[in-house]
């Protein structure tokens, strides 16, 4: 079960702390045999929602562009777009970028002999002087 990943959503959990360590315990779910997992091996993976609020006053807008959705972001007075193949992922990306500042990767698809490399929409805009 180490390599299964199990989605658990809109679910009660308490936090019981033991010698060993935290331990996330999932009350009232006698359908699963479920009961508990350690915090360490828990791991949160926010929906599109989520990540959109946490861009809060950053987020300009999702959009499509070149076949993958492209978030929108502003940071000072510095826009930027995020790409990938995931709304999830492009929002997910625009965060780490707000949390790190580091640039945002470059979205590159079809890598491979048969179909090529194909530059989508990544990267730091420049400033419209208009």
């Amino acid at each position: 079960m180490d390599d299964d990943v199990f989605v658990l959503s809109d679910m009660t959990v308490e936090v019981h702390e033991f010698p060993s360590g935290p331990v996330i315990g999932f009350n009232g779910t006698v359908e699963w045999a479920l009961d508990s997992v350690e915090q360490e091996r828990a791991l949160w993976l926010p929906d599109e929602r989520q990540l959109r609020e946490r861009l809060g006053g950053t987020f300009m807008a999702l959009h499509r562009a070149h076949g993958v959705f492209v978030v929108d972001v502003v940071v000072g007075e510095r826009p930027t777009s995020v790409a990938a193949e995931d709304a999830a992922e492009a929002y997910g990306l625009a965060l780490l970028f707000l949390i790190t500042g580091d640039a945002p990767p470059r979205f590159t698809r079809g890598v491979g002999a048969a179909s090529g490399t194909r530059d989508a929409v990544a990267g730091t805009q420049a400033p419209s002087d208009g």
